[in-house]
């Protein structure tokens, strides 16, 4: 069976812990198997690249994966730091729900 994660793409995180502490950003990619989401613009990693036909040479700089341990949900109705739950909608569908505030974060 294929567990639901509580956080998913464009959803706004905080990070919580390592050098990235207190950084907010946009998640751009989940990584459900290994556990791990990009985040815009935080653990910024520099990546040598060859020059190609296409493309110039240079020093690439390019978000590292993070922990889903490591990142907290913002909701977007009290836009703080939140738990989410899920909760059933009916006909074997669930949505996810703000802790704090009580509202659902899916649309």
């Amino acid at each position: 069976m294929k567990t639901k994660l509580n956080i998913k793409k464009d959803d706004r995180v905080l990070v919580t812990t390592g050098k990235e502490k207190g950084k907010v950003g946009k998640v751009l990619k989940v990584d459900p198997a290994k556990g791990k989401a990009l985040v815009e613009k935080v653990n910024l990693i520099k990546r040598h690249s060859r020059p190609t036909k296409g493309s110039k040479g240079g020093v690439v700089e390019k978000e590292g994966p993070l922990n889903l341990s490591n990142l907290m949900l913002l909701c977007p109705k009290c836009n703080e730091p939140v738990r989410a739950a899920r909760r059933p909608l009916g006909e074997g569908k669930s949505a996810r729900y703000c802790k704090k505030c009580e509202e659902f974060m899916d649309s």
